[in-house]
């Protein structure tokens, strides 16, 4: 093999490797990008492995971000819902982070839009 080849290869499985590590989120509810007649009284969060959120952001148009309430989100779980803050139409963005099984940071964001 060429050194080319190997270091592509040894790339790949590294980044494989990392990518797997990580918990991404699968799913929410409201899904992603949705459009919704009215603000649901909580989101929820499906992620591939355990994670432990340790904060939850949600911003609203021109309010000031808010850090939700994860009190009853303790420990590992797949499947996590959080108490959303309504705020009326618009869009609502959530920002979160937290630790997956394997100890690593894991973070991401999704939205939706109430009319």
């Amino acid at each position: 093999k060429s050194m080319k080849t190997i270091v592509l290869e040894v790339s790949f499985a590294l980044w494989s490797g990392v990518a797997m590590a990580h918990s991404p989120l699968k799913l929410t509810s409201p899904i992603n990008g949705a459009v919704v007649a009215t603000t649901p009284d909580m989101i929820d969060m499906a992620f591939g492995q355990g994670v432990r959120l340790s904060k939850v952001t949600m911003t609203h148009l021109d309010h000031p971000s808010v850090q939700l309430d994860l009190s009853k989100a303790t420990g590992l779980a797949k499947d996590i819902s959080v108490p959303v803050q309504k705020m009326g139409a618009g869009t609502y963005l959530f920002e979160w982070i937290g630790m997956g099984e394997d100890g690593h940071k894991v973070t991401g964001d999704f939205s939706f839009l109430v009319e």
